[in-house]
């Protein structure tokens, strides 16, 4: 059994998922795009901006869960452009402060064109 999770300060789902799933004690997010919650609408034209925005998103979902950003255990980040890499860092790193396990890759298009995207999971509170 598993818990589904649907926030209003996270952006709704544009396709046929959840913005995230408990089960097993553990909390498996979507990933986030830079969209304001709300109106859907593209936050930002810079890498700064944009991955700002996506944490902005993550935390929404993590609070609607009870949990911070201390409690993610993995991320996996898509870039639009590996040149973006050292700025997506640097905000990254802003929010991610417990370093969890990662992944990070060059994507050859995101949706809605934008230039990052980050999912997450986290250990889930009992």
């Amino acid at each position: 059994m598993f818990k589904v999770t649907s926030t209003p300060n996270a952006p709704a789902a544009i396709g046929p998922y959840s913005q995230a799933l408990t089960v097993n004690g553990f909390l498996f997010a979507s990933g986030q795009v830079p969209l304001m919650p709300g109106s859907g609408e593209v936050v930002g034209t810079t890498i700064e901006e944009q991955a700002e925005r996506s944490c902005k998103n993550i935390q929404g979902i993590l609070e609607a869960n009870g949990l911070t950003f201390e409690d993610v255990v993995k991320t996996t980040c898509f870039l639009a452009d590996m040149g973006d890499f050292a700025a997506f860092n640097a905000v990254y790193e802003k929010f991610f402060v417990s370093k969890p396990a990662r992944s990070c890759v060059a994507v050859k298009e995101l949706p809605k064109k934008v230039l990052c995207e980050i999912e997450i999971i986290a250990a889930a509170k009992n």
